[in-house]
Protein backbone atom coordinates (compact mmCIF):
# COMPACT_ATOMS: atom_id res chain seq x y z
CA UNK A 1 0.00 0.00 0.00
CA UNK A 2 1.38 3.36 -1.06
CA UNK A 3 1.77 5.87 1.73
CA UNK A 4 2.81 9.51 1.51
CA UNK A 5 3.71 11.24 4.77
CA UNK A 6 4.26 14.97 4.75
CA UNK A 7 6.13 17.22 7.14
CA UNK A 8 7.54 20.72 7.27
CA UNK A 9 5.73 23.86 6.21
CA UNK A 10 4.78 26.44 8.81
CA UNK A 11 4.64 30.22 8.91
CA UNK A 12 7.01 32.81 7.52
CA UNK A 13 7.06 36.43 6.48
CA UNK A 14 6.97 37.43 2.83
CA UNK A 15 10.33 36.92 1.17
CA UNK A 16 11.21 34.01 3.44
CA UNK A 17 11.66 30.31 2.74
CA UNK A 18 10.01 27.09 3.82
CA UNK A 19 10.35 23.46 2.89
CA UNK A 20 7.76 20.72 2.75
CA UNK A 21 8.78 17.06 2.74
CA UNK A 22 6.98 14.01 1.41
CA UNK A 23 8.23 10.56 2.39
CA UNK A 24 7.11 7.84 0.02
CA UNK A 25 6.66 4.17 0.88
CA UNK A 26 4.90 1.15 -0.56
CA UNK A 27 6.14 1.18 -4.13
CA UNK A 28 7.77 -2.04 -5.33
CA UNK A 29 9.94 -0.16 -7.79
CA UNK A 30 11.32 3.34 -7.93
CA UNK A 31 9.17 4.42 -10.85
CA UNK A 32 6.50 7.01 -10.19
CA UNK A 33 5.42 10.54 -10.90
CA UNK A 34 4.94 13.00 -8.08
CA UNK A 35 2.95 16.18 -8.11
CA UNK A 36 2.83 19.00 -5.60
CA UNK A 37 -0.45 20.83 -5.16
CA UNK A 38 -1.84 23.59 -3.05
CA UNK A 39 -5.30 24.64 -2.04
CA UNK A 40 -6.22 27.94 -0.47
CA UNK A 41 -9.57 28.40 1.30
CA UNK A 42 -12.36 28.78 -1.23
CA UNK A 43 -10.11 27.98 -4.18
CA UNK A 44 -9.51 25.00 -6.42
CA UNK A 45 -6.56 22.72 -5.77
CA UNK A 46 -3.81 23.73 -8.19
CA UNK A 47 -0.67 21.94 -9.28
CA UNK A 48 2.57 23.80 -8.63
CA UNK A 49 5.30 21.27 -9.43
CA UNK A 50 5.90 17.76 -10.66
CA UNK A 51 8.77 15.39 -11.16
CA UNK A 52 9.55 11.85 -12.26
CA UNK A 53 11.37 9.56 -9.83
CA UNK A 54 13.78 8.31 -12.49
CA UNK A 55 14.75 11.82 -13.48
CA UNK A 56 14.50 13.90 -16.61
CA UNK A 57 11.19 15.56 -15.88
CA UNK A 58 10.54 18.58 -13.68
CA UNK A 59 7.55 20.80 -14.27
CA UNK A 60 6.69 24.02 -12.48
CA UNK A 61 3.63 26.21 -12.68
CA UNK A 62 4.31 29.74 -13.90
CA UNK A 63 3.21 31.12 -10.53
CA UNK A 64 6.12 29.43 -8.74
CA UNK A 65 8.75 29.07 -11.45
CA UNK A 66 12.12 30.35 -10.26
CA UNK A 67 11.01 30.32 -6.62
CA UNK A 68 10.08 26.68 -5.90
CA UNK A 69 12.38 23.69 -6.40
CA UNK A 70 11.70 19.97 -6.19
CA UNK A 71 14.53 17.74 -5.00
CA UNK A 72 14.91 14.26 -3.66
CA UNK A 73 16.86 12.30 -1.05
CA UNK A 74 17.03 8.83 -2.56
CA UNK A 75 18.30 7.20 0.61
CA UNK A 76 15.34 8.48 2.60
CA UNK A 77 12.74 8.09 -0.18
CA UNK A 78 11.84 11.66 0.55
CA UNK A 79 10.96 14.40 -1.91
CA UNK A 80 11.26 18.04 -0.95
CA UNK A 81 9.47 21.13 -2.15
CA UNK A 82 11.77 24.04 -1.37
CA UNK A 83 9.90 27.33 -1.45
CA UNK A 84 11.87 30.57 -1.61
CA UNK A 85 10.87 34.21 -2.02
CA UNK A 86 7.48 33.34 -0.61
CA UNK A 87 4.52 35.64 -1.14
CA UNK A 88 1.28 35.98 0.82
CA UNK A 89 -0.56 34.45 -2.14
CA UNK A 90 1.44 31.25 -1.60
CA UNK A 91 -0.52 30.68 1.59
CA UNK A 92 -2.33 27.36 1.26
CA UNK A 93 -2.47 23.73 2.30
CA UNK A 94 0.17 21.89 0.31
CA UNK A 95 -0.17 18.27 -0.80
CA UNK A 96 2.09 15.75 -2.48
CA UNK A 97 0.60 13.08 -4.71
CA UNK A 98 1.90 10.15 -6.75
CA UNK A 99 0.98 7.84 -9.57
CA UNK A 100 2.73 5.08 -11.49
CA UNK A 101 0.63 5.66 -14.60
CA UNK A 102 1.24 8.58 -16.91
CA UNK A 103 -2.22 9.24 -18.27
CA UNK A 104 -2.39 10.35 -21.90
CA UNK A 105 -3.79 13.83 -22.34
CA UNK A 106 -3.42 14.86 -18.71
CA UNK A 107 -0.92 17.40 -17.49
CA UNK A 108 1.48 16.43 -14.73
CA UNK A 109 0.01 19.42 -12.88
CA UNK A 110 -3.55 18.09 -13.09
CA UNK A 111 -4.95 16.56 -9.93
CA UNK A 112 -6.70 13.85 -11.96
CA UNK A 113 -3.28 12.48 -12.90
CA UNK A 114 -2.59 11.22 -9.39
CA UNK A 115 -3.84 8.28 -7.35
CA UNK A 116 -2.34 8.63 -3.88
CA UNK A 117 -2.15 11.73 -1.72
CA UNK A 118 -0.35 12.98 1.34
CA UNK A 119 -2.21 14.35 4.33
CA UNK A 120 -1.44 17.99 3.59
CA UNK A 121 0.80 20.58 5.23
CA UNK A 122 -0.10 24.18 5.97
CA UNK A 123 2.06 27.00 4.63
CA UNK A 124 1.26 30.52 5.77
CA UNK A 125 3.02 33.62 4.45
CA UNK A 126 2.37 36.94 6.14
CA UNK A 127 2.94 40.34 4.57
Amino acid sequence: QVQLVQSGGGSVQAGGSLRVSCTVSGYTSDDYYMGWFRQAPGKEREGVASFYSRGGIRVYADSVKGRFTVSRDNAENTVYLQMDSLKPEDTAMYYCATTVRRRAGLSLLARQTYDDWGQGTQVTVSS
